[in-house]
């Protein structure tokens, strides 16, 4: 085959593959974005002169920001006297994907060009002009180095523009995953489903490819009365669910880190030249149980200085949870009090007007600390930082990050107040059975009562924020969130600049020594400080975040990993309202402790050596002992129908029901030894079926 026949080969494979991935619906529209084509491998064509993994096209070159855009030679603007250093330049690509567009002046006679030492055919793009050169056959996962050399005669220039990366579609094969942990994960959530959990939604994304989605469970899975709804439809990849305070990341942090990025604010900046001098001189003065008042002047001079990077380290000073929506709460203690007037409430209505009343109930809020001398992790740090964006950016929260981030990335399912954009209750995962009453133990002026389906289940993002706020209200796909997510990884997304390299560094770094757990609003995984989430295995630099509803993301750079578990695990009965109104049924499943995702995940990476199977197998047998044991200690699991009870159930089945789908004896031996677990009062029912499957 000649050199001219193997590229024009390759074109119309990749072109057919990009078509391919284009009329793919079930993917993100973003991630047809990006072409794909197999990975790299080594083959006698790689001595020719010129590579036949790139083909070159004529062009014209997109609109849109870069991650890089590159002018050879000197790109640095000088001379240096390395000597070499001019005539490279590394970016962020992916395997099987890349596409970049090469432009040299029109007196451009000739020009060498490398991609990863690959030489890349410049004989057509004499003359200048516009040149597409696809190099999927040529990326690596990570740092990618392109070189310009030798471009004639002295004086010419060539300049590079190269784009993101994007997600496309892929299998876990493609990244070296192991299915045998992905079925375990489903194994587990799909059992806890048919003991009463709610119901789940999971997206990953490794090395730019999505290459697993799956849903679990139907999108109400109780009546109001606690009973289980037999007539809710079946949850799909394409439910939305409250992302609670996984909000908080990708709304105010996403919204920072661009504004930074693009010199249009300053982490230093301080609030009250941001938002007025109302923020100081409407404080009022608050005694806090358990917090010494040093005075309504020192309070002022603390807020006087408060940044935006004090706030996003939580350590402003402001009360976790000083509910302005709440007409009977007490200030002092911090907790709710019928007869007692609210001196921060601002109103339940949820409307325009009340969104301006917090406002100002947030500037007359005083500190409970010395800002930088504790970290409370509180929610009006983010409502305030909300109203921070839209002073600076003259637009609604909703609306920036449609415009800078949804639309450019080409992502449908996340918004803000979703019946309001298209959607219908059945599209979005139900949270709280009754309302926000935590059925029946808690209740306030205009509080909700019915299931909540579609309205953000916060009570602050919706009777005080009217739906919009930074610290919840987000509703998304775990699909539409994993791409969202990427973005972290390398910065932008296609032709999209979001985020610089120094500003994720600053943001994703350790807040302090003395608390490496925390960014700048981000999780950390550091010193194994976030394992309960991000498990044992994840790198120190692993960031994400959880939500109340039951909501959880991870992004770990050094794995190129997204992993985004969504659940709404408290649309289900209050266990108890008069012990824990906050302990919803569906808080006892393994299902809903988000972490164990990772946990098992991890395991089935191509960097562990061996299989995972073995592994897995011992590892399960300990989850179930492990449950057993919180059967043990819970002093209300004393009947099967707890969902305690019920969980562990579900784990047992599964390490029962693993040891019939091999041949290995050990998953036999583990589940027969599990059976010693049970209760043979209280799982008598249980204990016969399972000796029936075994």
């Amino acid at each position: 085959m000649t050199q001219i026949s193997r590229r024009n080969f390759l074109k119309a494979s990749v072109a057919a593959g990009a078509a391919a991935l284009a009329s793919s619906a079930a993917l993100p529209a973003a991630a047809a974005a990006g072409t794909a084509a197999p990975a790299p491998s080594e083959t006698a064509e790689e001595n020719c002169l010129f590579s036949s993994k790139a083909s070159v096209t004529a062009a014209s070159l997109p609109a849109g920001t870069w991650q890089a855009q590159p002018t050879f030679p000197d790109w640095a603007g000088y001379v240096d006297d390395t000597l070499a250093m001019n005539g490279m330049y590394t970016f962020f690509g992916y395997s099987g994907q890349g596409t970049l567009y090469v432009c040299p002046a029109a007196g451009v006679t000739s020009f060498a060009f490398f991609v990863n030492n690959h030489s890349v055919d410049t004989s057509r793009m004499a003359g200048g002009g516009v040149w597409a050169v696809d190099i999927s056959g040529l990326t690596v996962n990570g740092l990618n180095t392109l070189q310009v050399s030798c471009i004639q005669p002295a004086g010419q220039t060539v300049q590079i523009s190269i784009p993101y990366p994007t997600v496309i579609e892929g299998k876990p094969s493609d990244v070296g995953l192991s299915t045998s942990v992905l079925n375990a994960i489903d194994a587990i959530v799909a059992a806890d489903v048919a003991h009463g959990f709610t119901s789940a939604q999971m997206a990953v994304i490794k090395d730019g490819r999505m290459i697993y989605r799956n849903a679990w469970g139907t999108v109400n899975a109780y009546n109001p009365d606690g009973t289980p709804k037999t007539d809710s439809p079946a949850v799909t990849n394409d439910t939305l669910y409250d992302l609670a305070s996984n909000t908080k990341m990708y709304s105010v942090n996403y919204a920072l880190q661009y504004l930074v990025t693009n010199n249009q604010i300053s982490l230093d900046a301080r609030i009250a030249d941001l938002l007025g001098s109302a923020f100081v001189d409407s404080t009022i003065d608050i005694t806090f149980n358990g917090y010494e008042n040093p005075g309504l002047a020192t309070v002022k001079q603390w807020k006087s200085q408060l940044t935006i990077r004090d706030v996003l380290r939580h350590q402003a000073g402001f009360p976790a949870d000083p509910q302005y929506h709440n007409d009977a709460f007490d200030q002092t203690t911090q907790k709710a009090a019928p007869g007692v007037p609210n001196v921060l409430y601002s109103g339940s209505a949820g409307d325009d007007a009340t969104r301006h009343r917090t406002l100002e109930s947030i500037c007359k809020t005083p500190l409970m600390y010395q800002p930088g001398t504790k970290t409370l992790y509180s929610d009006v740090d983010y409502m305030l930082l909300d109203f921070v964006i839209e002073q600076v950016t003259g637009s609604r929260l909703d609306d920036f990050l449609s415009a800078h981030f949804w639309q450019p990335m080409g992502l449908t399912h996340i918004t803000y107040q979703p019946l309001n954009h298209g959607f219908s209750p059945n599209d979005c995962a139900a949270t709280e059975l009754n309302g926000n009453t935590r059925d029946g133990a808690i209740s306030f002026t205009d509080v909700r009562t019915y299931t909540l389906q579609g309205e953000v289940h916060d009570e602050k993002a919706y009777y005080a924020m009217g739906g919009v706020s930074g610290h919840a209200g987000l509703f998304a796909n775990a699909s539409d969130l994993a791409v969202l997510a990427s973005a972290m990884l390398d910065g932008g997304y296609g032709n999209h600049r979001l985020f610089s390299r120094n500003v994720l560094d600053t943001f994703t770094a350790p807040k302090i020594e003395s608390a490496a757990n925390w960014g700048l609003g981000w999780w950390r995984e550091a010193d194994l400080a976030r394992a309960w989430y991000f498990g044992t295995q994840s790198s120190s630099g692993t960031v994400g975040h959880q939500g109340w509803t039951g909501t959880l993301s991870l992004i770990d750079p050094a794995e190129r990993l997204v992993v985004i578990y969504l659940t709404n695990k408290i649309n289900s009965p209050v266990t108890d309202p008069a012990v824990n109104p906050n302990q919803f049924d569906g808080n006892w499943y393994t299902a809903s402790t988000l972490g164990f995702v990772a946990q098992l995940l991890y395991q089935g990476l191509k960097n562990r050596a061996g299989s995972p199977d073995a592994a897995l197998d011992a590892l399960l047998a300990d989850m179930t002992a492990e449950h057993f044991k919180l059967v043990k200690d819970e002093p209300t699991a004393t009947s099967a129908s707890h969902p305690r009870v019920q969980s562990a159930y579900a784990m047992l089945e599964v390490l029962t029901d693993r040891a019939g789908q091999t041949f290995r004896p050990a998953p036999r031996t583990y589940a027969r030894d599990a059976l010693q677990l049970l209760d043979p009062v209280r799982d008598a029912d249980e204990l016969a079926a399972l000796r029936e499957r075994l």
